[in-house]
């Protein structure tokens, strides 16, 4: 973009319009995906959608993301009370960069369809890649609650953890962040949607290959 320097005021103010705008934009072009580093020291319960939401937040904004709305990429199921909500709709619509930019799928078609998530490119908010399968202490199964398509699951079977307010009894549905593993067929190791745990504390997400990690985007 060129611009041209007319002088006084007048040029004053059209600069600020245009550095407003650079300030408004830039933000998007940084980190906007990452794997949590940390459960949330409760299993799978975090208080629903609202704590999940907080734990990204919060792990963003220690290395300097905070300037971003982060949200959870979780599914929660119908209740009596409550429509189900699936996890495709609560991260916006892309694109979406890991801690080390690198593009990881460009739109929400994408994300569940030929993405970029690999173990190399599923970083935490620290750029570090997670534990992942036939190494000690893997921790790559990372709690989604969804299927392979980003809706949630229909029926009475608990495929969240109560919606994420359970930490004994119940199972949830993980995904492998380094898309290594048995999923059912014809799905394959999926990022999303690759088993159910054992339970839903940390000792039963450990069990099976996780420590409570979740999928965070920015959605602004």
């Amino acid at each position: 973009m060129k611009v041209r320097f007319l002088g006084g005021r007048t040029s004053i103010a059209v600069m600020g319009v245009l550095l407003a705008g650079c300030a408004t934009t830039t933000p998007q072009s940084g980190p906007s995906f990452f794997v949590t580093s940390t459960g949330g020291g409760k299993g799978a319960d975090f208080g629903g959608l609202a704590g999940a939401d907080k734990h990204c937040q919060t792990l963003a904004a220690a290395v300097g993301l905070g300037d971003r709305t982060w949200q959870a990429y979780l599914s929660t199921q119908a209740s009596a009370s409550t429509p189900a909500v699936n996890a495709k709709d609560r991260i916006g619509t892309g694109p979406w960069r890991n801690a080390k930019g690198v593009v990881i799928a460009t739109n929400v078609n994408e994300l569940h369809g030929d993405n970029n998530i690999t173990k190399q490119t599923a970083l935490t908010e620290k750029g570090t890649v997670v534990t992942g399968r036939g190494e000690p202490g893997t921790q790559h199964d990372i709690l989604t609650g969804t299927q392979p398509n980003g809706t949630a699951f229909t029926g009475a079977d608990d495929k969240t953890c109560g919606n994420w307010t359970k930490s004994g009894e119940g199972s949830a549905i993980v995904g492998h962040s380094d898309r290594n593993g048995n999923s059912p067929p014809p799905d394959g190791p999926s990022w999303n949607s690759s088993h159910a745990t054992k339970g839903c504390s940390d000792a039963a997400l450990v069990s099976t290959g996780g420590a409570g990690y979740l999928y965070c985007f920015a959605v602004k």
